[in-house]
């Protein structure tokens, strides 16, 4: 069913008997036994390669295909590469495995070694004393021993070391002096030699080890760059068999028959049932069943390319339901306008713009692409409202002498150097321009509803939304004719029929009371509803505080920065003056990417919220099940 928002689906749900002959128990056991195998079989190589992917930390929506795989081709892969990859990356864990385990070791005893490095008195001098103790370890300073002793003291940043021999009948006494003496007695590493020439070793050993490590890492990351594609092929590959394999199991089963029910495309039917009856010789009975209002379809989104983007933003809020209208192409278009009448500055939605692009470099997957795309068409929408409310980060657009003058309405403040020449922002205007927004966009959304209720119940389920567009215009018609307002019809001039009434007021009345007729012939209690009427237009305003709120921000940063940091100084160069000015061009950069950020989140949710709660809720009510066709959209494989 074609509408001007979304072509909708229509489903329909099948079931297929495949009547085939089983006479012995042998085959019957076959024929459940063999989904089984193949399903262990394609499950064993699909744990090898997620575990390849998980070494490689490879996530499958991060990929991107540069061509599509031939299944024999990626079959051959797994059957004789795949192995020889697995080998490898085991063998390359397994080293850099045990080259850490070693770096660990000798990073250990370079330490252990460093405080003796300085000091020529070789290992084998330190130990095996019969008559003599020895301290070695690190002091604060160096230490007078009234004892005979030889001492080797070496300062260092690092702390001092101290290397002590006592006769042995000394060493309590020592011991009690270095400990007044805060010592840190430090182990005698293991070994021969002077220390130093140890020390050079180990730390030779270590740069080779460093090195081993690197290498293994950079083969690996190379192994990643090389193979990611080829192992999301083979997963996506062996996923589809694995889910081939086990189907037979989710089916109703008899000893000579299985039934399958679910749902397809009702353009897709025709082509379905020639696939079945041509894989079963015929032998399949294929019946179509009813629509069941108490069991709607799934739904799949029929979207342009450009309004896809936006079903990440419906499905947040909610799927819509099969007999209902989809709002994915209407948010598209007004999502991004709202945001760009709120940020509105043709320096901000260039940074978002470019931002946008930045980022696909490292988001590849769908949804994340989704939302920069979202981002760019919100950036650009703001970039021409910058032209059109003449904003660049919080100044007028100017060409050289020349000021481009805004188009819509005023948003500069009285602030600091890039005041309003016009004295300030047209408040009213701006105002009544949201409002306008909210009146068309609100009875926009009613008429939706009425398309809605007249699917389901006629004419008769059609007049109470129409009710409500009659109640909102009748009181809009009331207003104009008793007072005037800016941008808006003026009916106070028309003439008067009776009671001190003009035909315009009586026909806001009139449409008043038929709108509150028509909404009592679906619910009396629908009526305390009415006041939203006022309070959702209202709401709309929202779109010119967030805004001013930009607006006003930047050029407070303008004028702290450029007026009271920038400018004085430049006139009376100083010291003091230059970081002034460097200071100042710090704070207006950050200022402005704060701002910007600001304006994002500001933006974007205050736009959201409009969509959800002052629209959606005139027509659409969501809950639609998502279309989950049986098998996989293959990104990788072609048969």
């Amino acid at each position: 069913m074609q509408t001007i928002i979304q072509q909708l689906y229509s489903y329909r749900v099948f079931h297929v008997k495949n009547f085939v002959a089983s006479e012995s128990e042998e085959s019957k056991e076959l024929a459940i036994g063999m989904p089984l195998s193949g399903a262990t079989e394609a499950s064993a190589k699909l744990i090898k390669v997620r575990s390849l992917e998980s070494t490689f930390k490879v996530k499958l929506d991060e990929v991107v295909p540069t061509r599509r795989k031939p299944i024999k081709e990626v079959q051959e892969i797994i059957d004789k590469n795949l192995p020889a990859i697995e080998q490898e990356v085991e063998e390359l864990l397994q080293r850099k495995t045990h080259s850490e385990a070693t770096f660990k070791e000798v990073d250990q005893h370079i330490k252990e070694l460093a405080p003796f490095a300085d000091v020529p008195i070789p290992f084998e001098m330190y130990r095996g004393y019969a008559s003599i103790a020895v301290f070695t370890g690190k002091v604060s300073r160096d230490i007078e021993i009234p004892f005979p002793h030889e001492k080797v003291f070496s300062p260092s940043k690092e702390g001092n070391f101290l290397a002590l021999f006592t006769p042995l009948e000394f060493r309590d006494a020592v011991q009690k002096m270095l400990d007044k003496s805060n010592f840190i007695p430090l182990p005698i590493p293991k070994g021969e030699g002077l220390p130093k020439e140890s020390y050079d070793r180990a730390i030779q050993q270590s740069v080779s080890l460093q090195r081993d490590i690197n290498q293994v890492e950079k083969r690996l990351t190379d192994l990643k760059d090389q193979q990611r594609e080829v192992l999301a092929a083979c997963e996506e590959l062996l996923m589809s068999e694995v889910e081939q394999t086990e189907a037979p199991l989710r089916f109703a089963m008899t000893d000579q028959a299985f039934i399958v029910e679910g749902w397809v495309p009702e353009s897709e039917v025709e082509r379905l049932k020639a696939g079945i009856s041509l894989s079963t010789a015929g032998k399949a009975l294929i019946k179509e069943m009813p629509e069941d209002e108490h069991y709607l379809p799934p739904v799949e989104y029929d979207n342009v390319p450009f309004a896809q983007p936006t079903q990440l933003i419906v499905d947040t809020y909610s799927r819509p339901r099969y007999d209902e209208l989809d709002p994915t192409l209407i948010v598209a278009i007004i999502f991004p306008i709202f945001f760009g009448i709120i940020l509105g500055d043709v320096g901000y939605g260039a940074i978002l713009l470019v931002t946008s692009y930045i980022l696909r470099r490292f988001i590849t997957f769908r949804e994340g692409r989704w939302l920069l795309d979202t981002l760019r068409n919100a950036s650009i929408s703001s970039i021409v409202f910058g032209i059109l409310f003449s904003e660049v980060f919080g100044f007028e657009i100017r060409f050289g002498e020349m000021i481009w003058h805004p188009i819509l309405f005023a948003r500069h403040l009285n602030i600091g150097a890039g005041a309003a020449e016009g004295g300030g922002p047209n408040i009213t205007g701006l105002l009544l321009f949201a409002f306008w927004i909210g009146i068309l966009q609100i009875t926009f959304g009613r008429l939706l509803s009425s398309v809605n209720h007249y699917r389901h119940h006629g004419v008769r389920g059609a007049i109470p939304q129409f009710g409500w567009i009659s109640v909102m215009w009748g009181i809009l018609v009331i207003l104009w004719s008793m007072f005037p307002f800016p941008l808006m019809p003026n009916l106070q001039g028309l003439p008067s029929l009776a009671l001190g009434l003009s035909i315009s007021s009586m026909l806001g009345v009139a449409l008043l009371i038929g709108g509150i007729l028509a909404i009592v012939t679906e619910s009396a209690l629908e009526l305390v509803e009415i006041p939203t009427i006022i309070s959702h237009t209202v709401s709309y305003a929202r779109l010119i505080a967030v805004g001013l709120s930009s607006v006003a921000i930047a050029m407070v940063i303008n004028f702290i920065t450029i007026g009271m940091m920038i400018e004085p100084n430049l006139e009376h160069p100083s010291v003091v003056g230059i970081v002034l000015i460097i200071a100042g061009i710090v704070v207006f950069i950050g200022g402005h990417f704060g701002n910007t950020a600001l304006g994002l989140i500001g933006g974007g949710l205050q736009s959201l919220r409009l969509q959800y709660v002052e629209f959606f809720t005139k027509f659409y009510k969501g809950g639609g099940e998502k279309y989950n066709p049986f098998g996989m959209v293959k990104r990788f494989t072609e048969d």
